[in-house]
């Protein structure tokens, strides 16, 4: 108890200096709270699962004048410089390329199960992301592209079998899609989840929906370590059997053939491809004839596989949902939309999937499909990035003020940062043309204000497979269906549904917020930002809705 006093009193000292010293920081900081108590006010004002980054874009309207603050939220999260200033953000991630700090891997060690790319710094991480960056490159994705579109048909297939019925969660059938597209691509396992339950998206959706980064109600829950470290081990167990099974493969193609599988002009998996260089550049040369993979190496690879499950899986679902939400709230890119793919596919719609699979290069040829993708990127972006300050590094706020960083987190808010009113022209409004513009034009996006994948050498690996994906099921989607959310049909249905003591809050008058600026249609806790309430829709035919 003394050492925790002790500690805690350093800490707001430290905080305390900070303050007199004009370190921009919200009012309301307390040496007992930190800014627990701010942070509480601000969350209150939308709904309880309202992911995080909403709450911040409002308390950065706060800090015009300086684009960042300090947030103390220690010793339940690291104090850290709140940033949405894009220039800043650019000397984080770029000049200073700052290293990631220890949360970075621990808040997410219950999902991934250890260390990662996500966590490591310096040569550890360089000789992991240079090991797994073939599976991700361009080319390699290319040659996955027929799968997807065979995965994108069944999602349609289901779609087809809603029209006309009731409401359905268009957030459940993307995360199935997406899950089965990240298996094959990762694993080379081909689950048919949007057809069949199977216990990996069983595992990892149980994980984290038992998981928060920030939220004490979740995180102090004594069972959620019991689940989480369950459905963990089930993970473990498949994916190292399957990692066996692939090594197993990989050393009777060499035999056999000898020649690397990549030669032999196949798609081959994220892990198929690491494996690969793990054979060429072992120091064993009689790797060949081992039973078993390097325990040390299976973990961490076992480690890559979780992580590209979940943040594969989940910010893309997210994504797509949100896509097909603008793509039937606004009528007019919509149909810019749709006269793009005739013109790139043709007007015979039931032939796009045959086309496309065999042309995947045609995807590149979507500028403006690509346009409304990174337009709904920037509305909805899927995340945070967070790097340690040092002693050698500042951030410049925007008034001038010099800021140190040394012992402090930063996390790059990037909801304040696509929304920031000084470098965004009209930053609420969906203009997919801002990315076809030429430079100069008042629309253009300013360098560095767009990151929902980051920038620089640790932005996310995986970000041509999401783009790759999500343009795929707009080409399959938006010539055959209109979405309609159905919100309030949802609500009626809760409301009939709710338990007692919900129905006597209700009654009383505490009834929490169910909108993000009065929208129903917002970012969740749940990883990857998925939309609330799962996006609660009907979906009609486009040749049955009048235009």
């Amino acid at each position: 108890m003394a050492y925790l006093v002790s500690m805690t009193y350093q800490h707001r000292a430290r905080i305390s200096k900070l303050r007199k010293q004009g370190f921009p920081m919200p009012d309301g900081w307390s040496w007992f709270f930190g800014h627990s108590l701010v942070l509480f006010r601000y969350t209150s004002r939308f709904p309880p699962l309202a992911n995080i980054g909403i709450p911040m874009r409002e308390l950065s309207k706060e800090f015009a004048d300086t684009e960042m603050f300090l947030m103390d939220l220690w010793p339940s999260y690291p104090s850290s410089i709140v940033c949405f200033n894009p220039e800043a953000a650019n000397l984080a991630t770029q000049k200073y390329n700052l290293p990631k700090p220890p949360k970075a891997g621990t808040s997410v060690e219950p999902i991934v199960g250890g260390p990662s790319i996500l966590s490591f710094n310096n040569s550890d991480w360089k000789k992991w992301r240079a090991l797994l960056n073939p599976g991700f490159s361009a080319q390699s994705l290319m040659n996955h592209v027929p799968f997807i579109v065979d995965c994108a048909q069944v999602f349609c297939d289901k779609l087809r079998a809603n029209v006309g019925k009731g409401i359905f969660s268009l957030d459940d059938y993307a995360t199935r899609l997406t899950f089965d597209v990240i298996m094959k691509v990762t694993l080379d396992s081909d689950i048919n989840y949007q057809r069949h339950e199977h216990i990996i998206p069983t595992a990892i959706n149980t994980i984290t929906r038992w998981h928060s980064f920030w939220d004490p109600r979740i995180l102090l829950n004594p069972i959620r370590p019991i689940v989480q470290r369950y459905y963990g081990r089930k993970m473990v167990n498949y994916i190292n059997k399957e990692l066996q099974r692939r090594f197993e493969e990989l050393k009777a193609e060499r035999k056999t053939s000898g020649a690397a599988p990549r030669k032999l002009k196949r798609p081959l998996s994220v892990i198929s491809l690491a494996l690969e260089d793990y054979i060429d550049e072992s120091k064993d040369s009689n790797i060949l004839e081992t039973a078993t993979l390097d325990k040390d190496f299976a973990a961490i690879v076992s480690n890559h596989i979780r992580l590209f499950l979940f943040a594969g899986n989940d910010t893309t679902s997210a994504t797509i949902v949100f896509a097909l939400h603008l793509m039937s709230k606004y009528p007019e890119p919509c149909s810019q939309l749709r006269k793009e793919h005739d013109s790139i596919f043709g007007a015979d719609v039931s032939k796009t999937a045959e086309v496309l699979k065999a042309q995947p290069a045609l995807l590149n040829q979507c500028r403006y499909t690509l346009a409304f993708v990174k337009e709904t990127l920037r509305l909805y972006p899927p995340g945070a990035n967070m790097r340690l300050g040092t002693s050698e590094a500042t951030l410049p706020a925007l008034n001038g003020k010099i800021l140190p960083t040394e012992g402090l987190n930063i996390i790059l808010v990037h909801q304040p940062i696509h929304m920031n009113p000084r470098i965004w022209l009209k930053p609420n409004e969906f203009i997919p043309e801002r990315w076809l513009v030429e430079p100069g034009h008042e629309l253009y996006p300013p360098s560095g204000a767009y990151r929902p994948f980051d920038i620089g050498p640790r932005r996310c690996i995986g970000q041509e497979l999401s783009l790759t994906e999500i343009r795929t099921v707009l080409v399959m989607t938006a010539r055959n269906f209109h979405f309609k959310p159905a919100y309030e049909d949802w609500d009626q249905i809760q409301a009939q549904q709710a338990g007692f003591w919900t129905k006597m809050i209700r009654q009383f008058g505490k009834e929490e917020p169910n909108t993000v600026y009065d929208d129903r249609v917002y970012q969740t806790e749940k990883a990857g930002t998925h939309p609330s309430d799962g996006y609660p829709c009907r979906v009609e035919l486009v040749d049955s809705k009048a235009e």
